[in-house]
């Protein structure tokens, strides 16, 4: 990507996550990168092009983010449990939000802005939920084999609420809250 394509997909990512997607238009994010609208269009061929990039870019920042925190955790603990890496989940996601989300999950945002299946970028949408949905269910699986699937299911009802309740700031520290509900959750299923 040139210097010129990646201020533009930073300056897009920005003014999408903040403004939304239907509000910000290329003649914005041309200005705020520096860049002309045929740069935009040279490198990216369309707005719904560059949303999909943003959304991807997203997408394999908190991938890596959470693929980190999870390393660190077993560096720390050569052999964490199965409930401690489910936790660390509720962990990173908080962190990532106090640095990343203060508007709650792009995703999220983004879903509520293009809901339609054929839209290019539905399919990272859904995708970045599905990953999500996969690891509390293989995670889970660990905890109780026999009700994986139910308990990945809870904890990705807790994890998205949690990240929904954090982008509209009705009350401090959903994802923390969350990370309690999830431990209580856990706890009844590890008997």
């Amino acid at each position: 990507m040139t210097p010129a394509a990646g201020r533009a997909l930073e300056a897009a990512g920005k003014l999408f996550y903040e403004r939304g997607i239907h509000a910000v238009g290329v003649d914005l994010i041309a200005a705020e990168a520096g860049v002309t609208k045929k740069t935009l269009y040279d490198r990216f061929g369309s707005k719904e092009q560059l949303v999909v990039e943003y959304l991807a870019d997203r997408d394999e920042r908190w991938r890596a983010f959470l693929t980190r925190w999870l390393e660190e955790l077993e560096a720390r603990d050569a052999e964490p449990d199965a409930a401690a890496r489910i936790l660390a989940v509720f962990d990173a996601s908080r962190a990532w939000t106090a640095e990343h989300s203060t508007k709650g999950c792009s995703m999220v945002n983004a879903h509520a802005e293009i809901s339609d299946p054929s839209h290019p970028a539905h399919p990272i949408i859904t995708g970045q939920k599905r990953w999500m949905l996969d690891l509390f269910t293989r995670l889970a699986g660990e905890v109780d084999q026999g009700r994986a699937e139910e308990l990945g299911r809870s904890l990705m009802l807790l994890h998205e609420g949690a990240l929904v309740a954090h982008g509209l700031q009705i009350f401090d520290d959903p994802v923390a809250e969350a990370g309690r509900r999830a431990r209580e959750l856990l706890h009844v299923h590890g008997r």
